[in-house]
């Protein structure tokens, strides 16, 4: 997710002419704009190629990814059509894909309604040398009654107006300004981060978990009416619960299972990701088909 217009305007020179002589006068260029703060004051995206590193290696303490890991988390979706159970398989993968100048690790989410695959997806994140994680994109393959029926939810930093955002912060303070976690107008992506409470005390089936962080999510492009979502995260852990505040659909979701893959089924999970990685290049040929291939780098 190129960035936001940053249009820089310059006055051109002026010539006088004085006394048979010819001197150029130079008028003082103006600054340029300030970026835009899509999450209210302070939010400016301010996104520096080089300020990551050319390996993504993930150890934020809210937010690691090590390749190999995989989390469940399980809970239900509460909407006009019901509630219906919901659960999602996250696995860091052994791939990296560079987008927008910049190597990133791949996530592979896969979400089931009810028991059925509705959305498979590759998802893009680096952190940069002072810890903080981004997201550089997402490919979404979306599925209704078990076939597959498109990514037109893909956004990709860089390409079509879409800019990467910051997935979670390396010092995440309370009182501090909303960050925009990423944003791609194409598709009316934008997801508002802000730091709600730290160091909380939550149960989930894997345990019990101390020093817990809650992030506030939103989008600041809906209706208010449309709610929030808080996310707590574990140090050393990551995700391990999400609830909502408001909003007519409301989503409850608890990990509940973190292993590490064997050899065997670590060579599966790349090897299935590698072919979404593929597919993406047929199924959205104006986004994705723009970026490299992704590559088995771990």
């Amino acid at each position: 997710m190129t960035l936001l217009a940053r249009r820089l305007t310059a006055y051109g020179s002026a010539l006088l002419l004085a006394f048979g002589s010819l001197t150029v006068i130079s008028a003082p260029t103006a600054a340029a704009p300030a970026a835009e703060e899509l999450c209210g004051p302070g939010s400016a995206i301010n996104f520096d190629r080089s300020a990551f590193p050319e390996y993504p290696r993930i150890d934020n303490k809210w937010f690691p990814l090590k390749p190999g890991m995989q989390f469940t988390t399980v809970g239900t979706v509460t909407s006009a059509d019901g509630v219906q159970a919901h659960k999602v398989v996250h696995t860091v993968t052994g791939l990296t894909k560079v987008i927008d100048g910049v190597t990133t690790r791949v996530m592979w989410d896969r979400d089931y309604s009810d028991g059925e695959l509705v959305e498979s997806e590759l998802a893009f994140f680096a952190q940069t040398r002072a810890g903080d994680v981004w997201l550089f994109g997402e490919y979404p393959e979306e599925y209704e009654n078990g076939e597959f029926v498109g990514a037109p939810s893909t956004f990709i930093s860089g390409l079509a107006k879409a800019q990467a955002g910051i997935a979670m912060q390396a010092k995440p303070e309370t009182g501090t300004a909303s960050y925009v976690q990423a944003y791609a107008p194409k598709v009316d992506f934008l997801d508002c981060g802000s730091v709600f409470q730290t160091n909380q005390n939550v149960c989930v089936p894997t345990g019990c978990y101390d020093d817990v962080l809650v992030i506030d999510e939103y989008n600041p492009l809906e209706p208010p009416e449309a709610g929030h979502q808080r996310k707590f995260y574990s140090p050393g852990t990551g995700l391990i619960k999400v609830t909502a505040v408001g909003g007519e659909d409301q989503e409850f979701m608890d990990l509940v299972k973190v292993r590490k893959l064997n050899a065997e089924k670590f060579a599966a999970v790349n090897a299935q990701a590698l072919e979404l990685d593929e597919r993406g290049y047929e199924v959205s040929r104006s986004v994705y088909a723009k970026t490299p291939r992704a590559e088995l780098n771990y």
